[in-house]
């Protein structure tokens, strides 16, 4: 044997042994957030070097308060939230209780742990904190440790590692989950008060800053059972009032989405309403719109039902990312790559990618086609925005005002334009959730819900209204009769017969006075022809010239030294009145209105304007904030 082979016969073990320790070392040692003051200086240090002044931003602005209108007002909110009481929100340094989270959404500015300041343009008009019910009561049982035995595995809590994240990611992908009761002295009955009381907390907190007519907020949590590689197959779950079950049905006590309907339908009792509303479809690995639950346990007629009652709505942009649809399975939609950080599967890939029953266009799809053997359609669902925000922030889903979504995660700005988990290409502020609704209130914006007159925006703040009926009047785009409107037809969420005549559509869109202007409206049509479901993009309204039934690229510079926008592009307005050259009577079909705005500075340039460096050359330098409303649905069933 050569000099050469023993070497490396004998070398082979020691490098291998010095790997282990270097990777057990490193995996120990390596923390998520600062453990001493030195560490958490040098952060704050980074953080006051930013330089806030350097970029454009509008000013903050003082709340609106609008009285009930029968013609219904537009209210903006979030609808997944996360306080410290998230384990996770916790384990990546959020310590922001739910007063504090509730105070943000009412306009307070605020900091987070990192130093960095955040505030709202505007208030929001309601918001619904949604911690997740399956770590209930374990920070709160880590507050206070009964036993040295707690208090050493509550250390991994309050100081995690690298390991004990992981570790606690992979016990929290196993199927079926089983709960680690450790934290609790091993004691089901003490985790039950443990819970019961986080449930109360959250209850109480909501009550104390709901305040009807001015900000509304909502009894909530969210479901979130395990999947592998972080896939998302969870549900926000949104009560009316604060009457509810006693303990939120976790994702302990039900397996899937059918389990969680059944349970709160017979454990919510007398007037308890709630919805369900899942959350990030595009990282469902295809189970948020497949025919089986997470176990692959096919759908049943009554299943069905479920969803049709429960859930009137999909959460289909937020921090993850746009679910409105991906290039493919049929799209050739431009506009689908727009916050779309996955690819499509390829032949045999289950995860980290888009399935064909992934996206919200394809689930709209596949409602028409479970309609003709159904009978109904079980995925007649609204659109909806939120942030799913971690940092205490609802809301706060501004380009400009963007601080990560994970406290020392994605903060400070170095740390967010450096490539990893979310950053800068998976990651965005989320959205938000607009409701047409009579007042804001726990009722009316819940009504609003059920009904589907709500739309999704990518996180500024434009007006979007959405009609259709055979009798529509012709002159809505000049009289703007909102009331002729709502008496002739029906708004977005509504659904028309297809025997009633060839419907008229009439969209009205307005700017978000404190962003940019609109740059156009489209209609997106789906429809089942054969038993074979298509889509297709309409352009009914142009801010610029309109050539082959195509709006022209909006001329629309960005000045990228500070990020103001045009204010000689785009328009205030848009109103469009469209009639479906296609239209078939025999053909149940949906349509929604998507609307563009000028482009605007992405996030990640805010930040780089804050460092004194040149964006990030392998993301977009800007964004085209876009609005979604609900669709208008028509059927040929009786």
């Amino acid at each position: 044997m050569s000099t050469v082979k023993k070497t490396l016969l004998l070398a082979t073990p020691v490098v291998l042994l010095c790997g282990w320790f270097a990777y057990d070392y490193l995996m120990t040692n390596l923390k998520f957030i600062p453990t001493t003051a030195e560490e958490r200086a040098a952060i704050h240090a980074e953080v006051a070097a930013q330089d806030e002044n350097a970029l454009y931003k509008p000013a903050q602005s003082p709340r609106s308060i609008q009285p009930a209108n029968p013609l219904n007002n537009v209210y903006f909110g979030d609808l997944h939230i996360h306080s410290n009481l998230s384990a996770d929100a916790y384990l990546f340094g959020n310590r922001r209780d739910l007063d504090a989270t509730y105070r943000f959404a009412k306009g307070e500015s605020a900091s987070i742990e990192t130093g960095e300041v955040i505030e709202l343009t505007r208030p929001l008009d309601f918001a619904a904190v949604t911690d997740h019910a399956e770590g209930f009561g374990r920070v709160m049982a880590c507050a206070e440790p009964a036993t040295p035995e707690i208090a050493e595995d509550c250390e991994l809590i309050n100081n995690p590692t690298l390991l004990s994240f992981l570790e606690l990611r992979a016990n929290m992908e196993n199927r079926p989950l089983v709960e680690n009761l450790r934290y609790f002295d091993n004691d089901r009955a003490v985790e039950r008060q443990y819970h019961l009381d986080t449930w109360e907390a959250i209850k109480a907190a909501a009550e104390r800053h709901n305040e009807p007519g001015v900000f509304t907020t909502f009894a909530a949590y969210e479901y979130s059972p395990a999947m592998v590689d972080r896939g998302k197959h969870h549900r926000n779950v949104i009560f009316r009032t604060s009457v509810t079950p006693d303990y939120a049905v976790s994702a302990y006590d039900a397996d899937s989405e059918i389990d969680l309907w059944k349970q709160l339908d017979v454990t919510c009792g007398k007037d308890c309403e709630f919805l369900t509303i899942p959350h990030n479809p595009n990282k469902s690995w295809g189970l948020a719109f497949a025919s089986e639950t997470i176990d692959g346990i096919p759908y049943t007629r009554d299943d069905w039902r479920l969803r049709e009652k429960f859930e009137p709505l999909v959460e289909m942009f937020q921090i993850k990312g746009n679910s409105e649809c991906v290039l493919g399975y049929g799209a050739t939609d431009e506009e689908c790559g727009f916050e779309q950080f996955l690819p499509v599967c390829e032949e045999g890939q289950v995860t980290l990618c888009i399935h064909p029953t992934s996206m919200v266009r394809d689930g709209l799809k596949k409602g028409l086609v479970l309609e003709e053997s159904l009978g109904f359609n079980p995925m007649k669902f609204g659109l909806m925005a939120s942030t799913d925000t971690h940092n205490s922030n609802p809301g706060d889903a501004e380009e400009w005002d963007y601080r990560g979504a994970n406290s020392y995660v994605g903060s400070p700005a170095k740390n967010r334009l450096q490539d990893g988990v979310r950053q800068p290409k998976v990651a965005n502020p989320g959205g938000l959730a607009a409701v047409w609704a009579r007042e804001n209130t726990r009722d009316a914006l819940f009504d609003a819900m059920s009904r589907r007159e709500v739309y999704a925006t990518s996180g500024t703040r434009p007006t979007l209204r959405f009609f259709a009926g055979a009798n529509l009047p012709e002159d809505l785009t000049q009289t703007g009769d909102l009331e002729a409107a709502y008496a002739t037809g029906v708004p977005m969420g509504g659904t028309l017969n297809a025997d009633a005549g060839v419907p008229r559509l009439f969209v009205w869109a307005t700017q978000d006075p404190d962003h940019a202007p609109l740059a156009k409206i489209q209609i997106i049509k789906g429809w089942l022809e054969d038993g074979e479901a298509h889509e297709r993009v309409f352009d009914i309204a142009c801010s610029e010239a309109k050539v082959g039934g195509r709006c022209l690229t909006t001329a629309a510079p960005v000045d990228l030294s500070d990020c103001s926008w045009s204010d000689t592009s785009g328009l205030p307005e848009l109103r469009a009145d469209w009639v479906d050259p296609d239209y078939n009577a025999s053909h149940n079909a949906f349509y929604y209105a998507r609307v563009l705005q000028i482009p605007t500075c992405r996030w990640t340039t805010y930040d780089s304007l804050r460092l004194g460096r040149a964006p990030p050359t392998d993301v977009p330098a800007t964004i085209t904030e876009m609005a979604w409303s609900s669709p208008v649905w028509v059927t040929t069933e009786d």
